[in-house]
């Protein structure tokens, strides 16, 4: 017959849970007081980074948090992308990454370095507008302008990506793009006369 297992009295189950809980405290303030290494790399010290943005490369100093976001808009002067959630659900912060849409206000700045980074400022050519940006103005496709930018940004990935083929996909695959004035019919309607253009111009 096997011996009776030990009962646990309220003392020792506090005692336990004490010290349970106080060991990763004590880990920490071991490693913190054995690493300066470590220490040091809490000072978030800035780094250099060369970035290139709408064909021009640039050579910036800051802090390794910044999004990339307000590196375009405060160190850069590149106020087009807009800054309207900050939580990467409305899109108004929306730039292009070696083509592809990223949502600027979720991305590290160090994490474009080497990309090629085009936004709204980038899109026109020699003082004329990118298609897109024209259908914009043709079809009348915003009110309060806030969003505009990031729609139009996503609208020219949605075409490049082979995304608007109809308007069923071009309302699914700009539905990361939030309107609060509700120009979405203008807007697959922009979408929808520059696919033609970009696509003719492609061509040529």
């Amino acid at each position: 017959m096997s011996p009776p297992l030990p009962r646990a009295d309220r003392r020792s189950f506090l005692r336990a849970t004490a010290s349970a809980a106080a060991t990763p405290f004590l880990v920490r303030a071991a490693g913190a007081e054995g690493s300066p290494a470590q220490a040091r790399a809490g000072t978030h010290e800035p780094v250099d980074v060369t970035f290139h943005v709408n064909g021009r490369d640039h050579q910036l100093s800051f802090d390794v948090r910044a999004s990339l976001l307000d590196l375009l808009r405060d160190r850069l002067g590149l106020t087009g992308s807009k800054k309207g959630c900050d939580h990467g659900q409305c899109g108004a912060c929306t730039v292009l990454l070696d083509g592809r849409r990223e949502l600027s206000c979720l991305t590290l700045a160090v994490a474009a370095q080497g990309r090629a980074i085009t936004t709204i400022e980038g899109l026109a050519t020699n003082g004329d507008l990118h298609p897109m940006q024209q259908a914009f103005i043709d079809h009348d496709a915003f009110q309060c302008g806030y969003c505009t930018p990031g729609q139009i940004m996503s609208a020219v990935a949605c075409v490049n990506e082979g995304h608007a083929n109809n308007d069923a996909d071009i309302r699914e695959y700009m539905s990361g793009n939030l309107c609060r004035c509700a120009a979405y019919p203008n807007i697959v309607d922009a979408v929808k006369q520059a696919k033609h253009v970009m696509k003719t111009a492609s061509r040529e």
